[in-house]
């Protein structure tokens, strides 16, 4: 009976170490577990992933192969010109229609760090505008986005943006996709992206 409580233990707390295992999502080299979406330009330069406009101007995402429901994510950003862009959560694409929740990364003055459901209901939360402070425009940024269940909270250099709940977010199913936004002139580096499952 001893011997049987303690396998049970020791399975329960490898089950446990695999859950909270960190992955990166990005090698560094290539993009390899990543499907482009759109002739936006996505490619790898001095380790950095670089996503910018293409002569099409138009949008542009950046999806991983495998879909995650519950995970926390975090990733440096580093944004020149417009640099509008932003993480999607649970989403899918096809074609450059994307189906989905992006935690937005954009310019000063522009709700970093906010929930807006594309080809949905638009805006669901903005941060407080001022903690538009926070982000530090042509420098690298922090970002970390929790996910569980219907809830979604999002800080930017260690700092809480939005703390939101939906039904409706809580229902869906994809992968994590990168965004570049229409309109032309928009170039963002990223880093260090880590995702863990929770």
């Amino acid at each position: 009976m001893k011997n049987v409580l303690v396998m049970v233990l020791l399975l329960a707390s490898v089950n446990f170490a695999h859950a909270q295992k960190k992955v990166k999502l990005f090698n560094g080299k290539d993009l390899s577990g990543w499907t482009i979406y759109g002739t936006e330009k996505w490619y790898v330069e001095d380790g950095l992933l670089i996503s910018e406009s293409g002569p099409d101007k138009g949008y542009g995402y950046l999806g991983t192969d495998e879909h995650y429901k519950d995970f926390e994510i975090t990733l440096e950003f580093k944004q020149e010109a417009n640099g509008n862009s932003g993480v999607f959560i649970r989403s899918t694409v096809d074609g450059t229609k994307v189906s989905g929740w992006q935690v937005e990364v954009a310019p000063p003055g522009h709700d970093t760090g906010g929930i807006y459901e594309s080809y949905g209901r638009g805006w669901l939360v903005k941060p407080d505008p001022e903690k538009d402070k926070y982000l530090k425009f042509g420098e690298w940024n922090k970002m970390k986005i929790v996910v569980k269940g219907d809830n979604v909270t999002s800080y930017l250099n260690g700092h809480e943006m939005v703390n939101f709940t939906d039904a409706k977010i809580g229902e869906g199913e994809g992968g994590i996709c990168l965004q570049i936004h229409d309109g032309g002139g928009i170039k963002v580096y990223w880093r260090n992206i880590v995702l863990k499952k929770l």
